[in-house]
This record gives structure tokens, C-alpha cells and sequence, in this order.
């Protein structure tokens, strides 16, 4: 066995039992490109070695799915896919684990009708609704890790040779998630107790309000009552722990759906429907979106902000310090999964349920009336850097520093 194919099969047995930690008797799905056709395998092999009762493999093809985009019928885009979504909320009511396994070109939709994009995203998002919900609350386990293909590769690693790329890229997530370590299973252990001590801090502090400045942000943002900071790993419905994010670097919490104020200014591009987002800032009043402004993709940011009402407002705030790995590394991913665990962002759409206490229990509307956001969609975007400091204050005026030049102050 090579050192590229032992790396592998540690990255599937990271992805099994530390991602979605499939437990003797689950089905697991995993939903999967075409190209990552021998990765799966190998997951399939560590899951049912596990004990798996049923491994059921969706597959995509990048290529075919723009094609689609292209030609498919306009009503396509506006049906909801409720045989999709049916199936998904079947499984994750059996008990289901959900491993997505991504391999995302940056710009696999460019010039596509922006309208067929936003279409089917919020007809999707809706139909998914139910499906959503149990994801959001830790009902369900689920993660997501990535894979490189070409496309990718190309973006991330312009200046490399072309024949270069995909491997280079292939070390890169390697790094990320820590399969250089001698015992990557412990080292993921080791790595979330620190995220945890972080989290236990900023729980002790129930702080009222989170104040960033750093250049083109000036952004106010309320906590709601009873607010919970949460970390990488989570729990599911019957006690079994999860990593939803492979890599992850990030303590995150619920922000009060009307208490955000003030503009926050991107710092890296945000890859979302197939298309670049970048150099954009966005103004709020009393939580809601009231300006947008893109040096790249502006109509693509309308189009987001406008899937649904929820879509206006925050239901994510995230903090992960500029010393952490992937920052350092200095390379951009033009994906979410990677670039948001090298920054601090936020998330516009949904909120986690679990950011609340008493949350996971509570219905939709019992959530609402707490404070949290409700949306078909949830997308982070990146606003971290070297120069952001946030301050918290707290419920009788008093102000201390958490980030100081990017990076935690305690």
C-alpha cells in the first residue's frame, strides 16, 4: 500500500468514526461525486466493518449537473424535489447518518442564469424543510469532508503545474485535518477539548452583545437569552457524538435575530451556487439586511438574501482565531468548509437549535419566539483577519476584549 493510499483509508476511518462515528446497526448515506468513486468504497469497507446495517451511496457528476442548469426545462427549477426529500427525511427519522463528501469546483455554475440558481435553492431548501430541522437540532449525525478535483485544484493552485495540482491539494486537506499526526484519531480528541475550553469561557462570560471593528466593519451584534457557544463535536438524538465539519476550528453560538447592527466587510471570497462572491460588505438595522454592495458576484448576493425572509438576518456567529492551521498555511480554498475555519464569519439563514438552551426540544415557532433566525437556507461567509478585534460586553455595560488583532485574548 502506498503512503497516498494508507492516508486514505485514515481519512475514511476519520470520516466514519469521528464524523458521522457510524455506531453498529446505522445506515449510513453518503452523498457523493462520481469522482470520489474510490473513496467512498473505502468508507463503504470502514462502515460496514463497523457493524453499518445498510450503506446507500447518492451519486453527482459536476458536469451533468451543469448541463442541467443549462438546459433542463425552466419548471424544473421551480418543482420541489419532494421524492428527495422524502427519502432524506425517512432515513434521518430511522436514525440515519449522513456523511457528504464534497469535491467543489468554485466556478461550476459561471454564467449560468443566476435566477435558475436561486430557483432551485429555495424550491430545495423548502422542500427540505423537515429534513432541516432535525439536522439543525442534532436529531441526525452528519459531517462533511472534501476531495479535490481538477477544477478545484486549478483555482487553489494557479502557479503550480498543472499535473501537480490535485496532489498538492490532496496533501493540503491531509494537513487539515490533522492525518500528518501520528495517531490522527487522538489528535482530533486533543484538538476539540482545547475548542471546548474556549466554548466553557465563553459560557461562563453570557455575554449580551459582541462588538467587531476591524477595516470596513463596525457591526454590533445582541446574544439572545439562554444563548449556548457550541464547538466541533455534538451529540445526536440517542447520545452518540459527531463532527459536523472535518475540518473545524470554530466556536460558534445563535446571534439574536434583531439584534444585529452596524456593516461587516468580507475578507475572503465566498464560493456559493457555483459562482464567486468577493469584496463585499453588508449593512444591518435591527438584525435585517438593509444594503448589499459586491466588487464580484453582486447579483448572486441579491439572489441570496432574497431566497426567503430569513434570509435577511444572521443565524450564525463563529469565531476561530487567525493563528489557527489553515490560516496559517496561507492558502485559499475558495471553499467554505476550509475557508471558514481559517477566519472568523458569520452565517446568514438558520440558526443552530442547539445554540439555545432547551433548544433541540423546542418546535420552529418555539425557537422563533427565543430570538433565533428561521430560513430554507444557511450560508457562512468569512469577515475574520489580522486586523478584527471584538469586544464583549456584557448585561451591565462592561466591556472586555475576546479577539485582540485576530486572535483570542484569553
Amino acid at each position: 500500500m502506498s503512503d497516498f493510499e494508507a492516508k486514505l483509508c485514515k481519512y475514511a476511518d476519520l470520516a466514519v468514526q469521528i464524523g458521522v462515528n457510524v455506531q453498529p446497526g446505522q445506515i449510513l448515506v453518503v452523498n457523493a461525486p462520481i469522482l470520489a468513486a474510490d473513496f467512498v468504497r473505502i468508507i463503504t469497507a470502514k462502515a460496514y466493518a463497523i457493524g453499518a446495517s445498510l450503506v446507500k451511496v447518492n451519486w453527482s457528476d459536476a458536469s451533468i449537473t451543469r448541463q442541467q442548469f443549462e438546459h433542463a426545462a425552466p419548471e424544473v427549477f421551480t418543482e420541489p424535489p419532494t421524492w428527495y426529500a422524502g427519502e432524506m427525511t425517512e432515513l434521518a427519522e430511522k436514525g440515519a447518518a449522513i456523511l457528504n463528501v464534497i469535491a467543489e469546483d468554485p466556478d461550476a455554475l459561471k454564467g449560468i442564469d443566476p435566477v435558475r440558481i436561486s430557483n432551485y435553492q429555495k424550491v430545495r431548501g423548502a422542500a427540505l424543510t423537515k429534513y432541516r430541522e432535525m439536522q439543525m437540532s442534532d436529531k441526525v449525525s452528519w459531517s462533511i469532508v472534501a476531495v479535490p478535483c481538477q477544477a478545484w485544484a486549478d483555482k487553489v493552485f494557479p502557479d503550480v503545474p498543472a499535473e501537480e495540482r490535485v496532489s498538492k491539494l490532496w496533501e493540503a486537506i491531509f494537513h487539515t485535518v490533522r492525518l500528518d499526526r501520528e495517531d490522527p484519531v487522538a489528535a482530533w480528541q486533543e484538538h476539540l477539548d482545547t475548542l471546548d475550553q474556549k466554548a466553557n469561557v465563553l459560557n461562563a462570560k453570557k455575554y449580551k452583545k459582541l462588538h467587531y471593528i476591524a477595516p470596513g466593519t463596525d457591526l454590533s451584534i445582541e446574544l439572545p437569552e439562554g444563548h449556548i457557544w457550541a464547538q466541533g463535536d455534538s451529540i445526536n438524538a440517542k447520545g452518540h457524538s459527531f463532527v459536523a465539519n472535518m475540518p473545524t476550528e470554530e466556536v460558534f453560538t445563535a446571534p439574536l435575530k434583531t439584534g444585529v447592527n452596524g456593516t461587516v466587510r468580507s475578507t475572503k471570497p465566498l464560493s456559493h451556487g457555483g459562482n464567486i462572491i468577493d469584496g463585499f460588505s453588508i449593512t444591518f438595522e435591527n438584525g435585517r439586511i438593509i444594503s448589499v454592495s459586491a466588487e464580484q458576484g453582486q447579483e448572486a448576493l441579491e439572489h441570496l438574501i432574497s431566497m426567503d425572509e430569513g434570509a435577511k438576518y444572521l443565524g450564525e456567529v463563529a469565531l476561530v482565531p487567525h493563528k489557527s492551521p489553515i490560516s496559517e498555511s496561507n492558502i485559499l480554498y475558495y471553499n467554505t468548509l476550509f475557508d471558514e475555519n481559517a477566519s472568523n464569519h458569520l452565517a446568514i439563514g438558520m440558526a443552530y437549535a442547539f445554540c439555545l438552551e432547551g433548544g433541540k426540544d423546542m418546535t420552529p415557532d418555539e425557537l422563533i419566539a427565543h430570538g433565533l433566525n428561521n430560513s430554507v437556507t444557511h450560508v457562512d461567509f468569512m469577515i475574520g483577519s489580522a486586523e478584527m478585534s471584538i469586544n464583549g460586553i456584557s448585561a451591565d455595560g462592561t466591556e472586555e476584549p475576546v479577539f485582540l488583532n485576530g486572535n483570542w485574548a484569553f
